[in-house]
């Protein structure tokens, strides 16, 4: 097809045509690397549906149907705006995770993009949230709240921006974890919002000193 970006090992797909396994699950997480995670389970699962589940049939189906006309937003990973390098946190601990990123395309993202877990690990059960559409070479902040594993050690996961049709876009985005006993970046982050919750509240009267625990 013209204008088409891959290249594909033929070798590679004769031997998953050879497979001949019924497992749809593994088929569809093959088809999903094989195409760069450029789209959704739902999406892979009704391409191998139509041919069958032949993975290289669904494949050429798939660049086949699929039109070089469609403009792909564009986004671009700019910073870790938390968890950055060298920084811990303690074994199960909530956190906020927060990445920038960009609109480095030309046009306007389509209404009802978010933000998917894709692999590796997942840091909680939240695996999406909803991202506003962006002006073209707008950045924006983009949170996830996640949970750190209960075993200390190095932990990676992946997220991608998709559209409301299952079309991933963009950079590939990163969540490393150093997880150490104490860490402590969950605490800071816990401190910070007690402190933005207590400064909001009326004080109360009679009280002269900053002891949010109680003055002994």
């Amino acid at each position: 097809m013209e204008g088409m970006d891959v290249d594909l090992d033929a070798e590679l797909m004769q031997k998953f045509s050879c497979l001949g396994t019924t497992d749809k699950d593994v088929l569809i997480g093959e088809f999903q690397r094989l195409l760069g995670f450029q789209l959704s389970p739902a999406g892979c699962a009704f391409f191998l549906d139509m041919t069958n589940w032949n993975l290289q049939a669904a494949i050429g189906a798939y660049y086949d149907f699929e039109s070089p006309n469609i403009n792909v937003p564009s986004m671009s990973f700019v910073e870790d705006v938390t968890i950055g390098e060298g920084e811990s946190i303690p074994p199960d601990t909530q956190f906020t995770k927060t990445w920038r990123i960009q609109n480095t395309g030309t046009e306007a993202w389509p209404p009802g993009v978010c933000l998917k877990y894709v692999g590796g690990d997942q840091f909680g059960h939240v695996n999406m949230v909803m991202v506003r559409s962006l002006e073209p070479q707008e950045i924006a902040d983009v949170s996830v709240q996640m949970c750190s594993p209960s075993t200390a050690g190095m932990y990676q996961g992946q997220w991608r921006m998709c559209t409301a049709t299952g079309l991933y876009y963009g950079d590939v985005i990163w969540v490393i974890l150093s997880v150490e006993v104490g860490g402590l970046l969950g605490v800071t982050q816990q401190l910070s919002s007690f402190e933005t919750e207590f400064n909001t509240q009326p004080h109360r009267k009679g009280f002269h000193g900053p002891y949010p625990f109680g003055q002994s």
